[in-house]
This record gives structure tokens, C-alpha cells and sequence, in this order.
């Protein structure tokens, strides 16, 4: 099932990765309105990057997953089969 989940991953990944950009840019407009800084800009302050990486970071992370569980949870709905683990490995 993982390899036919493959696909669906893939876009679902993608779909995700422009709505956390899309999330972040509004998020970051409600605090500045200049464009969150890059680590390639000479001129940022390094509080305000450090601000702007940690938010960005937060933001797609919470949006892969909750797309990739929906994404499952879909996919399990139409084949009745869950693509992945039922639970986590014990170390």
C-alpha cells in the first residue's frame, strides 16, 4: 500500500508546502509589514530572523502534517487499508 500511497504523498506534500508558504506570508504580515528577512540578508537583524525561521519552521511542519494525516486518512477511507504505521516503534 505504501507505494500506491507514494503518489498521493508526493502531491499531498506538495499542496502542503504552498499553504504553510501562503500561512507563514499572512502570519508574517499581521507582526511586520516588511517581508519576513532571509539568512542571506546582510541587513537583517539576527532577532528578527531567528524570529522569522522559528514561525516559518512552526508553521510548515504543522501544516505537512495535518495535510499527510489527511491525506491517509482519505486514502485509508477509500481502500480500507491505513498507509503506515499503526503505532509507533517501542525503542
Amino acid at each position: 500500500m505504501k507505494l500506491i500511497f507514494a503518489p498521493i504523498g508526493i502531491v499531498s506534500g506538495l499542496l502542503a508546502g504552498w499553504v504553510a508558504q501562503r500561512t507563514f506570508e499572512r502570519l508574517w504580515s499581521i507582526f511586520d509589514d516588511e517581508d519576513a528577512p532571509e539568512p542571506g540578508q546582510r541587513n537583517a537583524s539576527l532577532p528578527k530572523l531567528a524570529a522569522a525561521l522559528v514561525v516559518e519552521g512552526a508553521v510548515f511542519r504543522l501544516t505537512k502534517g495535518l495535510v499527510d494525516r489527511w491525506a491517509r486518512g482519505g486514502f485509508a477511507r477509500l481502500t480500507g487499508s491505513w498507509p503506515g504505521e499503526d503505532a509507533p516503534d517501542r525503542a
